[in-house]
């Protein structure tokens, strides 16, 4: 799963049942990335409620069964930002996406996002897209 799927089932704006649906028997994995992406939005926050309600919901979600990043993991991305390069999509700032979407290749996982432009050009990626408007 993408980060954003974690965040807003955080803020409410998407519920655990609609991720379900979307999910149904699947597993369902927290990966060291989203894990370091939301942890750098809590620190980062300004505000000391803000950063103390995001702490919280990255502690809720560690109970969640952690997908590791191996070897395997970085031969995945290492050819999927070759295959960008080459097709002239630059990789930029795309790094924490290939990375979670090379955990999903590797081990053959659907990928929900809401994000589906940042993963849609991905080779191989089974993408899973959602739209909060349209979500359960």
């Amino acid at each position: 799963m993408d980060t954003c799927v974690w965040i807003d089932v955080e803020r409410g704006a998407l519920a655990p049942a609609d991720v379900a649906a979307f999910t149904g028997d699947e597993p369902v994995y927290l990966s060291p990335i989203t894990i370091a992406e939301l942890k750098f939005g809590a620190e980062a926050a300004a505000d000391a409620r803000i950063r103390q309600k995001r702490l919280s919901a990255l502690a809720r979600l560690r109970r969640k069964p952690l997908l590791p990043v191996d070897g395997d993991t970085g031969e995945v991305f290492g050819r999927l930002a070759a295959q960008l390069k080459a097709a002239a999509r630059k990789p930029r700032h795309r790094v924490q996406d290939l990375w979670l979407a090379s955990q999903a290749i590797q081990h053959s996982f659907r990928f929900l996002t809401r994000n589906q432009a940042d993963f849609g050009d991905i080779p191989g990626l089974d993408l899973v897209g959602y739209t909060l408007g349209r979500a359960g």
